[in-house]
Formats: structure tokens, C-alpha cells, sequence
């Protein structure tokens, strides 16, 4: 290829990884459903997306370091304290039944469907056992499952990636070294991989302490330290045995997510800009390789392949996991309709393939054609009906808001006894007993722990908390904790107003989202609901009664919006208002307009 077709190669490559993204995120579906389809055009229609072309030997290593990166980040991502009891029995079961009956399975349907020797129908098999966070997490994003299930989806997910490699690994060395027949598996080889990869992940741990903990790197340089370990780590444990780096990238990232110390964020900005570039790249290129006429003769049979999988396999597999523990009868239904195929399939399948069909294994060129096609179609599948089989199952997170009042003013209490009755449902938080007395007998529920001590362990998350609202009498408690959250929960986090010009330590030099504004900092709502004023709800069909303020807006479809200096209110038919009414005349007793 010329440079000039190389330059267009590698910006079309980005431009579909990121414009497909972007449209993804404006039509509200997963990514994927853009991906696969925008790079399996670009490979029929034009010359110049074609990874084998544009990057020769040094596509499929690539394809491998960079799946390792974002295992790495997975592996950031998973808790251990969340992985015990029933939930690690669900997930280690699911991880050995969906091996072996998904492999088990293709191995008996393969050759009759699709005319392949016993090997080839082996390596589809161990190719299609892999699921992933890839699309897992995206398709999870979108459904917004019960907190239970979204935990043993994700690290089956990531957890079955690396092993599936390994396991696919083995199988192609058993049939390279068995003369191309069905080979027999070598158990060995699998230890001795499952071996490498744990030293490798240990020795990527142990350098990622060196340059976070001993060396104390910044945020930019300890990142780069992060990218640079995992890259080296996994490429060397390649180098041993294949596919191992999967193995060494995803121990050295839940190592540091449950180490006491490495004290990770939970929201780490670069790696999601990576990550999701990468997937991007990734499921663009490997797209990119297959070929319409290499899909027409596979095309019916996968589809048959792709429903026996769906239909039986899965729903077989969750069903067996979940025997004898207390997952609810809906949560194993939902469980066992989502097994998505994702890019490890798509990276093993490329790899694997090429090379035994350049060994001369007949029917080696229908292992990536069969696996693109599995891994669209689950994909479609499971993205068009994932959140209706959830919605009728009951297991979806419910849509309303639900926001954290920390504070235990009785104004505070009163908000909440006003957000209550617009339907959110408020939970609430307060350091001192006699604010969470006050708190106890209006009837709300307590935010269990410490929230500075659960807000100050960056690997906690406050679950199933929509948004923060910092309400508490001190504003540098206030501004501080607004930091801290940030990163600790799926929503904004918004603090009262401090005083103007007040002589705080932190609260008048500090960012953040500022409720309500300027106007009505904390000490004038204290002030204004010790006069008399009080919330109320109010239709955002009609206008507000003169002397109230509006001060968030509930919607029709349970968000909750407050009112900010940056964003003032915009209700629309159906929403609620929540206003702040004046404060009671002192002499007739009316409810004039009256400034604090």
C-alpha cells in the first residue's frame, strides 16, 4: 500500500470507531449494533480498511495487548467484597457449566451444520465460550439491572475472557501438534499457562506498587505508568505462552482495585477514553477482515447455531448454575438471556483462524466467518430485547431518582419530606445523633456506614444512589465531600451555597455544582424556613404563586433536576415543581413575599 493509502486507511478506521459511537450514543443503543456493521462495510466497499494490510504481522499482537488493556480495566472495576456467598457460587458456575456445554455443544452440531472436521467444530467451540465486559458492560448500561445481577454478569464476563483465551490456546496447540485431528486437550499446557499468567500478573502488581506507592507518581505520569506495565507485562507472558497476557492483565488490575493502598479512583477518565477507543478500533478492523463471500455459505447455519444457543444453551447453563442458592427465580430467567460474544471471540477467531488455515486444516477459513456472525447476532439479540425481557421480568433498577439528602436541618428533613411526596425515593445521611433522630422519626431510611468513610474508600460505590445533595450546616464539610463523591457515585453531586464572602477554609474557593445559586445559600434557606416558609409541590403546567422559587423539577419520568446558577429550571408538560413559598407575614399572618 502506498503512504497515501495508508493515512486514509487509518482514518476511516477512526473515524467509523468514533463516529459509531457517537451516533450509538444519539440513537440510545449499544455500540456495537453501529460497530460491527460499519466495519464489515468498510472492508467489502473500499481497500483501505483492511488491518492485514495496513499493519502485516503485526495485526494480531496488537489485537492482543490491546484486549489485554481493556481486561486491565475490567479488572479495575471488580470488587471482591462484592464476590462471596451465592453471588461467587452463580459466577464460578456459570463460568465452568458455560465452557463446557457451549463447547460441548458446538462440538456435536458444528460438523453436521457446517461440513467441518471435528477439529475445526473444537476451536469454534472454545472461540464462542468467551463472553465479555465489551459488551456485557455496554448492554448492562443500557438495561439497568438490579445491583445482583449486574455483579455476576460482570465478572463472568471478565473472568471467562482470559480463561477462553487460554483454553482456545491450548485446543489450537493440541491440533497443530496432533497433525491437524481432533488432538486431545492438554491439561498440562493449560496449568502451565494458567501458571504464567499469574506470575505475570503478580509481577505487573508488584511494579504497579513500585510506581504508585514507592515512587508516588502524579495522576498523568502514574497512568502512563499503569499503560506501560500492562503493555510490557501482557506482551511479554505472550511471548511465553499464548494468550497469557489476558490472564497476567486482568490479575494485576484486581489486584490493585482490592490491594489495601493503590487507593485507585473509581472513575478513572483516561482509560474509559481508551477503552472505548480501543473497542471501537478493534471491532472496526476485525470486522473489516471478513468478507461477504466468506459469510454467504455459513450464514443460514450460523443463524441455526445462534438460536440453539440462545434458546437452549444459555438458558441450560444459568438454570444449572443458580441450583440450590437464593437468586430469585426472575434474576436466574434474566441471567440466562445474556450471553453476548464480544472481542476476545473476535480477536481468537481471527488469529486461530488464519493460522490453521495456513497449515492446511480444511474448513479452517469458516472459524472467523461463524464467529462474526455468532457475535452479531447475539449481540442484535440480546440489545433489542435484553430491556423488555428485564422490564417484564422485574429485575430493571427502578427509573425514578433516587437522591441522598446529607443533612439533618430540620429544612433539610422537610425537602425530603417534599421530595417523598413527589415520588422519588430519598434516602438520607447526617453525622449527628440528633439529626439522625430527627431523621428516624420523619421516617426516611439511613444510609448504612459512615458515608465519609464508605465515600473515602475509592473502590465503594454508592449503589443504586442516583444523585448527592450536600445540605449539612458546614460548607467546607460540604465543598470537601463534594470532591470525594465525584468519583463514588452514578450521578451528579450538588452542595449547598456557602454564605457570600464567607471565611471558610475550602467552601468559597472550591467548584462544584452549586445549588440554587447565589440566592439562596445555605444560611437564607435556614433563615427563610425558621420564618415560616415551606415547600411545596406544584404542576409545571401552571405558573408558580407569587414569592416562590422554584428550586428542582421532578419529571414525569422520575428524574430530579435542580435548579443551579449554570441551569436554571425547564419543566415541561407532566413535570413537578418543587418550590420554596414565602415566608409568613409576622403581622397578618398572610403569606407575602418576604426576603431573608
Amino acid at each position: 500500500m502506498s503512504e497515501d493509502s495508508i493515512l486514509l486507511g487509518i482514518g476511516l478506521t477512526f473515524a467509523l470507531a468514533v463516529g459509531s459511537q457517537i451516533l450509538a450514543g444519539r440513537l440510545r443503543i449499544p455500540a456495537l449494533i453501529v460497530l460491527l456493521p460499519a466495519g464489515f462495510a468498510a472492508g467489502a466497499l473500499t481497500d483501505s480498511v483492511d488491518p492485514d494490510e495496513l499493519l502485516g504481522p503485526a495485526f494480531s499482537p496488537l489485537v492482543s495487548v490491546a484486549v489485554a488493556i481493556i481486561l486491565y480495566d475490567a479488572g479495575l472495576g471488580l470488587d471482591l467484597r462484592h464476590l462471596k456467598g451465592g453471588t461467587r457460587n452463580v459466577v464460578v458456575r456459570l463460568m465452568v457449566l458455560g465452557v463446557l456445554l457451549t463447547w460441548g455443544t458446538v462440538l456435536l452440531v458444528a460438523p453436521s451444520l457446517f461440513g467441518v472436521p471435528a477439529a475445526v467444530a473444537s476451536m469454534i467451540g472454545m472461540v464462542l465460550v468467551v463472553s465479555g465486559p465489551t459488551v456485557v458492560g455496554p448492554l448492562l448500561e443500557h438495561v439497568r439491572p438490579s445491583d445482583r445481577v449486574r455483579r455476576i454478569l460482570m465478572w463472568e464476563g471478565s473472568l471467562i475472557d482470559p480463561v477462553g483465551g487460554i483454553l482456545g490456546a491450548v485446543v489450537f496447540h493440541s491440533l497443530v501438534s496432533g497433525g491437524l485431528q481432533t488432538g486431545h486437550f492438554r491439561f498440562g499446557s493449560f496449568c502451565a499457562a494458567l501458571a504464567v499468567g499469574l506470575l505475570g500478573g503478580a509481577v505487573g502488581a508488584a511494579l504497579l506498587w513500585f510506581t504508585l506507592r514507592v515512587l508516588r507518581l502524579g495522576e498523568t505520569l502514574g497512568t502512563l505508568a499503569q499503560l506501560a506495565t500492562v503493555v510490557v507485562v501482557a506482551a511479554g507472558c505472550d511471548m511465553a505462552v499464548d494468550d497469557t497476557g489476558l490472564i497476567a492483565a486482568i490479575v494485576a488490575g484486581l489486584t490493585v482495585a482490592n490491594l489495601p493502598g493503590f487507593d485507585m479512583p473509581a472513575r478513572r477518565p483516561f482509560f474509559e477514553t481508551l477503552v472505548q477507543l480501543i473497542i471501537g478500533l478493534l471491532f472496526v478492523s476485525i470486522s473489516a477482515t471478513v468478507t461477504p463471500k466468506s459469510l454467504v455459505p455459513v450464514l443460514l447455519p450460523t443463524l441455526a447455531l445462534v438460536a440453539l444457543l440462545i434458546l437452549f444453551v444459555r438458558p441450560l447453563v444459568a438454570a444449572l448454575s443458580a441450583l440450590r442458592t437464593d437468586l430469585p427465580a426472575r434474576e436466574r430467567a434474566f441471567i440466562g438471556w445474556m450471553a453476548p460474544r464480544g472481542i476476545v471471540a473476535a480477536s481468537t477467531a481471527t488469529s486461530f483462524s488464519a493460522s490453521l488455515t495456513t497449515a492446511g486444516l480444511r474448513g479452517a477459513d469458516k472459524i472467523l466467518p461463524v464467529t462474526f456472525l455468532v457475535i452479531v447476532g447475539t449481540v442484535l439479540v440480546y440489545a433489542l430485547t435484553a430491556k423488555p425481557v428485564a422490564g417484564r421480568l422485574g429485575v430493571v433498577r427502578p427509573a425514578r431518582a433516587r437522591p441522598l439528602l446529607v443533612g439533618g436541618d430540620p429544612w433539610v428533613v422537610d425537602l425530603a419530606r417534599t421530595l417523598r411526596a413527589a415520588g422519588l425515593d430519598v434516602l438520607m445521611w447526617a453525622g449527628g445523633a440528633q439529626e439522625r433522630e430527627r431523621i428516624g422519626q420523619a421516617g426516611f431510611e439511613l444510609a448504612p456506614g459512615e458515608l465519609m468513610a464508605v465515600a473515602g474508600d475509592p473502590r465503594a460505590r454508592l449503589e443504586g444512589v442516583t444523585s448527592v445533595l450536600l445540605l449539612t450546616g458546614d460548607d467546607d464539610f460540604n465543598a470537601l465531600a463534594s470532591i470525594v463523591l465525584e468519583d463514588n457515585v452514578d450521578g451528579p453531586v450538588h452542595r449547598v451555597g456557602p454564605p457570600p464572602g464567607g471565611s471558610g477554609v475550602v467552601a468559597p474557593y472550591t467548584g462544584g455544582a452549586v445549588l440554587f445559586g447565589p440566592r439562596y445559600a445555605r444560611q437564607t434557606l435556614t433563615a427563610r424556613h425558621e420564618a415560616g416558609a415551606r415547600f411545596r409541590l406544584q404542576p409545571a403546567s401552571a405558573p408558580p404563586p407569587p414569592g416562590c422559587d422554584t428550586l428542582f423539577v421532578v419529571g414525569g419520568d422520575g428524574r430530579l433536576e435542580p435548579v443551579t446558577e449554570g441551569r436554571p429550571s425547564t419543566a415541561g408538560e407532566g413535570d413537578t415543581l418543587v418550590l420554596l413559598g414565602p415566608a409568613p407575614d409576622p403581622v397578618s399572618g398572610g403569606s407575602g413575599p418576604r426576603r431573608a
